[in-house]
């Protein structure tokens, strides 16, 4: 399976999605669109003792943990998924924050 590569893309529905530190639960977004094939991912913020990054999970009913994947604060992902699919968000250590996650189309 090939993978496409892309420069630009409309961008669709964007939410924030608040996360619990290191822990907590992890929280959920609400469900993609039907037309949603990739997200863009960004925690905004200010590296510090508390923040310094986020574990992000995609899926049908993801649950982030102290394993997922980091997503460093001030830094921007492309994330494949599929229609219907979530973003679940937890803290990487004590602080607390959101991860903006924007939808994607061709």
């Amino acid at each position: 399976m090939g993978i496409n590569n892309h420069d630009a893309y409309r961008h669709r529905t964007t939410q924030n999605v608040a996360y619990a530190a290191a822990g907590g639960s992890s929280a959920q977004s609400t469900a993609f669109g039907s037309q949603t094939y990739a997200i863009r991912v960004c925690s905004a913020g200010v590296v510090s003792a508390t923040i310094d990054g986020v574990r992000i999970a995609v899926g049908d009913n993801p649950t982030a943990t102290a394993t997922s994947a980091l997503l460093p604060v001030q830094w921007v992902e492309y994330v494949k998924c599929s229609p219907g699919q979530k973003i679940a968000v937890l803290g990487n250590n004590t602080g607390t924050g959101s991860v903006n996650v924007t939808e994607l189309t061709d």
